[in-house]
């Protein structure tokens, strides 16, 4: 029996796939690249280290929350007093609502018709004057006691809000450090040296708290309080400052903000700025102790227009902190940039890192 050629060629094709498959199946799966000991080490060290780091945010966040309790108890106890005063006033401003509803002030109106004379006359004016004065204190009183009341109600549900936020807060750094815990002991479990690596997380963690973080703090300092300089800088370097009708350009090379930086503080002769496309860079080693700071900016109108710096990452001796310590090092030094402070009534517009130079465009306020 023959068979038809395309038949034929089909069968052989079909053979060839599945011996090619079969070949495949027997080949080595390309594993992920395995870490040496020191670099699982150094993994260990950092994940620690981050452990303190957010243990300290716990802290921070648990002092928010007692607060915030304590004002909600104040509250609670501000809207009970409001209530009770509210009551008798509810009670008052009824009463003279009801005059008036019922007719009882107009005795008052038809006394004023029957003078004899004009000194009666006054005398009686005086009169209603007082008990309608009287009248409006005590309706405004109320009012005022109710609009304090409704405040009070207000301020209380803003409080519950910040607490339940503060909760998922707190909920999720404990998270995240149960979860960092249990890494380390499953990454120590089975270490012929995992006692040796507990020590040197003892002594990393005490090196960090008593000599790391202060070391950081000071760069931070000294780049704050340079940034604020930085404006009247620029007005008596104006080759830096572009001016094309209503738009303005600045332009910092990365090398001319290393000088600025040397000339306002020695220690940034230990430390350099490099520009990357839309990233910054700064490191430095002082004292065996190596900092790295990258990050970024951007236009922010709050508190006032300007070019705010935000840190993407934080190294120290090649250790990476958590985003909670880079929060907290941008909540307490300002490392903003305000064009308004160079001339009053322009604004920053965007900004962007190119070419090894920071470029901020301006447009004149409208």
């Amino acid at each position: 029996m023959a068979f038809h050629p395309i038949y034929v060629r089909g069968r052989w094709l079909f053979i060839l796939l599945v011996v090619l498959m079969l070949a495949l199946c027997k080949l080595p799966v390309m594993a992920e690249p395995q870490l040496t000991e020191d670099e699982q080490a150094n993994q260990i060290l950092e994940k620690s280290l981050s452990i303190v780091e957010i243990d300290k945010e716990i802290t921070r966040i648990q002092a928010e929350k007692q607060k915030v309790t304590e004002d909600m108890s104040d509250t609670d106890k501000r809207i009970a007093e409001r209530e009770q005063e509210i009551k008798q006033k509810r009670e008052d401003a009824g009463k003279v609502l009801r005059a008036y509803y019922m007719g009882e002030r107009e005795v008052l109106l038809r006394a004023l018709l029957s003078f004899d004379s004009l000194h009666e006359l006054f005398a009686m004016l005086d009169y209603v004057d007082l008990i309608f004065k009287q009248d409006r204190n005590t309706l405004d009183s109320y009012t005022k006691e109710y609009t304090s009341l409704k405040e009070e109600y207000t301020k209380l549900g803003t409080r519950k809000t910040e607490l339940e936020e503060i909760e998922n807060k707190l909920q999720t750094q404990r998270s995240r450090v149960a979860a960092l815990e249990k890494q380390i002991d499953g990454d120590l479990a089975g270490r012929s040296d995992a006692d040796r690596l507990r020590l040197m997380m003892q002594e990393l963690t005490h090196y960090w708290e008593t000599a790391g973080l202060a070391e950081v703090e000071s760069y931070f300092d000294a780049l704050s309080k340079a940034m604020n300089k930085l404006p009247s800088w620029l007005e008596n370097h104006k080759q830096y400052l572009d001016i094309n009708g209503f738009n303005y350009t600045i332009h910092i090379p990365a090398d001319v903000l290393n000088d600025f930086l040397r000339e306002q503080d020695e220690r940034f002769k230990d430390f350099a700025f490099s520009f990357e496309d839309g990233k910054i860079t700064a490191s430095g080693n002082h004292d065996n102790m190596e900092i790295a700071v990258g990050g970024h900016y951007t236009v922010e109108e709050t508190p006032k227009n300007g070019i705010v710096f935000h840190v993407d990452e934080l190294l120290f001796n090649g250790f990476a902190l958590p985003d909670t310590t880079r929060k907290t090092l941008e909540e307490k030094f300002d490392l903003g940039f305000y064009p308004g402070d160079i001339i009053s009534f322009i604004q920053a517009k965007s900004v962007e890192v190119k070419n090894n130079e920071l470029i901020v465009y301006l447009k004149m306020k409208l």
